[in-house]
């Protein structure tokens, strides 16, 4: 195969798995894509409410994006969609500032769903996915937590078939429906609770008799309920608030309005739908990807999940993600290829084609059931002890967070978040481990001083720095090395073991030119071993080497035999 074919598909990874593509896979792929179907339209319904929008806009979601996703995407079974902590975040966002813009929902959505795609092609462009390192594993548990308790709080209304304003902090909701639990809709709340028992049920029972827990029947639930609850919404005549009439047909394409303001007063909310995005999507893929003994691209992703999001812009749709429960169901459902998602895309257009007019009579304390159930799932507190014995400074920027989001809002949340992780990682690091080793017996290995039993030199010490060196550290560096040298008389040596040092910036530089002339009013030499290549690299373009005082050693046993004589068998 030539080089360009080679390259073009790599941009186009479907396009190999179709070269490859076996008449025993559809099979696989067309079963998965209907279970996949089936599971998908309810949430979407559900999804599209929940971000404040018509219900088609969840629909709209699941035809453009999915089918674009699988011809970019580099995972074979993740499913690209409506996802509920995105449909929160537009939530948010919208409820913000949809009053200013003359509520204009749909044109809100639209540029938030072309700005998320900017924001990943950049980030695409740039080489700068990692970016997303700064959301560490404690800021998205602490995230998702709150998040998920946001999403029950705010369905508690269409739970009961209250129709109270649900925004505003958690506590502000929780405030309202305590205040209006005497208007509670008794059929409303009959419906909702046997929705979620419904729900429940399938999903702990229906895969029992199939010898499978997790059988794809299991996550049908969410479609039974429905079809059960718009049946007898129908059928009785009982007073619902339900979905209404859902417009028939595909979407048309359309173009985001060019409202300056508008883009730039969205800019930053976009951004961080992009990052959560990105981060779920990226997550669940290679997860997915790693039961297969296969590999998630990120880069790719980064591509294909922006084109996606582009989808999404111009075809009346919102902000989407990977979804981890319906990337689950097309798992378990038997799906070697992305071609069980296309299979789902066209079950999406059969249903906005002729199957619209079924959900007029779906009550919405059903898909508040169907949402809730959905969410509870992601609340997860089990490691937050582990992480709190392990690394307590984990476990409170994962509380900070969860209190973020339920004060401050998803974004808010997650920038607190963020922030808390960093200072707190450079509170760490600022503070460097700084041990003072010892020779084990006549071994050439150094240990610290204080966790071994070592033998050491009155005249010659070494010191090990178990952190890089860099603006944050340098001055606590140089002043416990001035320390130790201050606290023996007789030190003349001191050797700097640089083994956990892996990059040095120009503070550092500085400090270590500071202490070497420090050192040298003091009559102590400075030596330096173990330094690694890069941070190597970094000296030898400076005229630091010439500067000091002692010299460079390739290892801690050598140095400290120099230094303590020819003739010393040990330190």
């Amino acid at each position: 195969m030539s080089r360009g074919v080679k390259d073009w598909e790599r941009f186009v990874p479907i396009a190999a798995t179709l070269r490859s593509y076996r008449r025993e896979d559809f099979g696989h792929d067309l079963v998965a894509g209907l279970v996949l179907g089936v599971v998908t339209v309810p949430q979407a319904v559900a999804y599209a409410f929940l971000a404040g929008l018509p219900a088609q806009a969840g629909l709209y979601a699941c035809l453009a994006p999915m089918a674009i996703h699988a011809v970019l995407g580099s995972s074979r079974q993740l499913v690209v969609g409506p996802v509920a902590i995105a449909a929160l975040m537009v939530a948010a966002t919208v409820g913000e500032y949809a009053p200013a813009y003359s509520d204009a929902y749909l044109s809100i959505t639209a540029i938030l769903c072309l700005e998320v795609c900017i924001v990943l092609w950049l980030l695409r462009l740039l080489q700068l996915g990692g970016i997303v390192n700064l959301l560490s594993h404690p800021v998205i548990a602490g995230f998702v937590n709150g998040a998920a308790i946001l999403i029950v709080i705010s369905q508690l209304p269409a739970f009961a078939g209250l129709g109270i304003d649900a925004r505003g902090n958690p506590f502000e909701q929780l405030a309202a429906f305590a205040r209006a639990l005497a208007d509670v809709s008794p059929a409303a709340l009959a419906i909702g609770a046997a929705s979620l028992v419904g729900v429940w049920a399938v999903r702990r029972f229906a895969g029992l008799p199939l010898g499978n827990r997790d059988h794809p029947l299991a996550r049908t639930g969410p479609m039974l309920v429905a079809i059960a609850a718009t049946v007898y919404v129908a059928t009785s005549g009982v007073d619902l608030a339900t979905v209404g009439f859902v417009p028939a047909g595909l979407p048309g394409l359309t173009l985001p309005p060019l409202d300056a303001e508008l883009w730039v007063n969205l800019a930053p909310a976009a951004a961080m739908i992009a990052l959560v995005a990105f981060v779920e999507s990226y997550s669940i893929g290679a997860t997915l990807a790693a039961r297969q003994r296969e590999r998630v691209d990120a880069p790719q992703e980064l591509l294909a999940l922006g084109a996606a999001n582009l989808g999404a812009a111009v075809t009346g749709a919102y902000p989407v993600a990977g979804s981890f429960t319906r990337s689950s169901v097309n798992h378990a459902a038997g799906a070697r290829t992305q071609v069980s998602t296309l299979v789902c895309a066209v079950a999406i257009v059969i249903t906005l084609l002729w199957l619209t007019p079924l959900f007029a009579e779906l009550p919405h304390a059903t898909l508040a059931a169907i949402v809730i159930v959905s969410v509870a799932g992601l609340v997860d507190f089990s490691m937050l002890g582990e992480h709190w014995r392990f690394y307590r400074a984990d476990a409170v920027v994962h509380l900070l967070t969860l209190a973020g989001v339920l004060l401050l809002g998803v974004a808010g949340g997650l920038l607190l978040g963020a922030g808390a992780a960093v200072a707190l990682f450079l509170r760490q690091s600022s503070r460097p481990h700084i041990a003072v080793l010892g020779r084990l017996g006549d071994s050439t290995h150094f240990r610290n001083v204080a966790r071994f039993d070592t033998e050491t030199s009155p005249r010659a010490a070494a010191v090990r720095v178990d952190e890089n060196l860099y603006f944050a550290n340098a001055h606590e560096v140089e002043d416990r090395i001035v320390e130790i040298v201050d606290g023996s008389g007789e030190i003349r040596h001191l050797v700097l073991v640089c083994s956990a040092i892996n990059f040095i910036d120009t503070t550092g530089l500085e400090t270590l030119r500071r202490v070497n002339h420090t050192l040298a009013a003091r009559n102590v030499t400075l030596h330096l071993s173990d330094v690694k290549g890069p941070v190597a690299t970094q000296i030898e373009a400076t005229s630091l080497a010439e500067e000091l005082t002692g010299r460079m050693f390739l290892t801690t046993d050598e140095a400290m035999r120099t230094v303590t004589g020819p003739s010393a068998a040990g330190p």
